[in-house]
């Protein structure tokens, strides 16, 4: 049958990414307390595209996803390696973003519950393997201002803090949670009592945190870890009392 994919182009305009996204596949995670955790990830595949080809063969990119079978964190070079090779690619680009499950216990009931968070493996391969890790941890804000000003009560509201990363060795999704609950007003739950309620809702008090406060912290816990090479930090609070939502962002390198 004709090859219309391998057609020349005389456009002269080279691609960047050319590929599928939004398909749904099985992927098996590293957990750090069970070892392993299953979920399904939204994958995108992609490979650059020359300017003399005038386009490629999309049913190779599923074909090479049906060789792994449920795709991991450790399968992603290996991956690109194959999408080079399979689709005649310079550089090859992969994305999985998922749910992973952490279980979190209630700070007085001790009660254990699991909570997600949205996570996302970014990953390409021209000569060198390059990962990034994104993990998106809701959290709990209070704000100063409101707090100083009013005669009792403060406004607060949901947050979420979006960590992403490049590292040396593997950080665990479970430790970037740890560090933006360890920043937030208080951290978020799966499963509280009525104890654990009224604990969350003081500590949140006594712990008022401004977006550019939060960030700042995180900040400051990501450039301790020498696992780390390079991060973008942003929180984000879904304002409870403003008709827009309030976000501050940090960047490696702010020294």
């Amino acid at each position: 049958m004709k090859d219309v994919q391998s057609e020349k182009d005389l456009r002269h305009v080279p691609l960047k990414h050319v590929g599928v996204k939004e398909l749904r596949w099985p992927v098996e995670l590293r957990d750090k307390e069970k070892g392993t955790q299953h979920s399904v990830a939204k994958v995108s595949l992609a490979v650059d595209l020359p300017h003399d080809m005038r386009g490629t063969h999309m049913s190779r990119f599923v074909e090479c996803l049906e060789t792994m079978g449920p795709i991991g964190l450790h399968d992603m070079e290996a991956m690109l390696d194959q999408l080079k090779s399979k689709l005649q690619a310079q550089k090859a680009f992969l994305q999985l973003e998922f749910p992973y499950f952490i279980t979190k216990a209630a700070p007085v009931s001790g009660r254990t519950c699991p909570m997600d968070i949205d996570c996302i493996y970014k990953a390409e391969k021209g000569e060198k393997f390059k990962l990034r890790v994104t993990a998106i941890i809701p959290m709990q804000t209070l704000c100063p201002c409101s707090k100083e000003i009013s005669d009792y009560g403060a406004h607060n509201q949901r947050a979420w803090a979006k960590l992403e990363i490049e590292a040396v060795e593997m950080v665990w999704l479970e430790d970037l949670a740890a560090i933006a609950d360890a920043c937030a007003s208080s951290p978020v739950y799966g499963l509280l009592k009525r104890p654990d309620e009224k604990f969350v809702t003081e500590h949140a008090y006594e712990n008022p945190r401004f977006v550019e406060d939060a960030v700042r912290e995180i900040a400051l816990r990501l450039e301790m870890d020498k696992r780390i090479t390079w991060y973008r930090a942003e929180v984000e609070s879904q304002e409870s009392i403003h008709n827009h939502n309030a976000f501050a962002v940090v960047e490696k390198r702010w020294k």
